[in-house]
């Protein structure tokens, strides 16, 4: 069973992307996202399950770094 998990932005709080795992991912992760950065996973957020659901809502935080 795969993980689907949703990337956030640790600075600004808004998702990034969703992404599918083959296992839950380590807080110290590093993949590449669908712009080609890579990043490190910072924090992993399981939720709770929604009334009726299997599925627990999966978020993994990370920065980006800025371009400058």
């Amino acid at each position: 069973m795969s993980i689907l998990a949703t990337i956030m932005n640790t600075a600004t709080g808004q998702p990034i992307q969703k992404m599918s795992f083959g296992r839950m991912p380590k807080p110290w992760a590093s993949f590449t996202l669908e712009t080609g950065e890579l990043v490190t996973a910072e924090r992993v957020d399981v939720g709770r399950p929604a009334p009726g659901k299997f599925t627990a809502p999966v978020d993994i935080w990370v920065t980006l770094k800025h371009k400058g």
